[in-house]
């Protein structure tokens, strides 16, 4: 009778072993934690658009005054292929005046006076070369997220380096016929300079604003900015070898404002 009952309670024993793990478990498991909130969704970029009816423009000449130094003879000797490349002698294109004073390669960009506006990044690119031995052009203007393609048209292999302070700075070499590069700059900073680390006379420099408004003076020193929409701006001219300067213009419905400028030399 004792065997029997002691057989029962062993086949009975596991099983509420079972339970009894059953029953621990269950008192010890966690609530599963509940669902995370949706992240809210970001309000959609709301773009400013320019009434054409309304847009006017501002236009211009920066002038130079002074004695001009003398042209600095650059030496392309340490690189046979970009002697080639010239017919001539090569000069330093750092300070480029016509006989009438006129001063090309200055970056004139409004500077104050767009606040609160958001503009759409325009679908083309901006290009720059490496042509000659030289960035082509060296001044130019491009906006907050634009593409800048890149492309050296030289037998000779180039680096292009710029050395950007707000935006981050790279540096990439591109030998002959390499395909173009790409790049972006997403913050606006004026100017960043940019050299070749292989060719060390190669220089350039690009403003980065976060609008259309820019220009680049012609080798005559003009510029022209269009489509502006009415208000109180201020407009800034900087150069690579000149102190920036700013004039303040109001722009009325339809109107074509005259902004001219005139550096001194040191």
């Amino acid at each position: 009778m004792k065997t029997d009952m002691t057989m029962r309670w062993l086949r009975l024993l596991p099983m509420s072993c079972l339970a009894s793990a059953l029953v621990v478990a269950g008192c010890s498991s966690k609530p599963a934690p509940p669902p995370a909130a949706a992240e809210p969704a970001k309000p959609a970029v709301v773009y400013f658009h320019v009434d054409p009816a309304s847009a006017g423009s501002v236009s211009g000449t920066v002038l130079y005054t002074g004695r001009k130094p003398a042209r600095k003879l650059i030496d392309l000797s340490s690189d046979p292929a970009c002697v080639k490349s010239h017919q001539g002698k090569v000069y330093d294109e750092s300070l480029i005046v016509d006989g009438k004073g006129h001063l090309g390669n200055a970056f004139v960009y409004i500077s104050k006076g767009l606040e609160g506006k958001n503009f759409e990044v325009p679908s083309t690119s901006v290009t720059i070369d490496q042509r000659g031995c030289w960035f082509r052009p060296r001044v130019m203007g491009i906006q907050t997220g634009q593409v800048l393609d890149i492309i050296n048209s030289d037998p000779v292999t180039h680096n292009i380096h710029p050395m950007a302070h707000t935006n981050r700075e790279w540096n990439h070499s591109m030998g002959p016929g390499d395909e173009p590069l790409h790049r972006r700059f997403i913050k606006s900073e004026i100017m960043i300079p940019v050299k070749c680390n292989i060719h060390s006379w190669m220089h350039a420099f690009i403003g980065v604003v976060d609008h259309p408004y820019y220009a680049v003076t012609k080798d005559d020193g003009s510029f022209e900015i269009k489509n502006l929409p009415v208000g109180t701006y201020t407009l800034t001219v900087w150069h690579e070898n000149m102190d920036p300067q700013e004039q303040q213009i109001t722009v009325a419905a339809g109107s074509s404002v005259a902004s001219n400028f005139t550096f001194k030399g040191k």
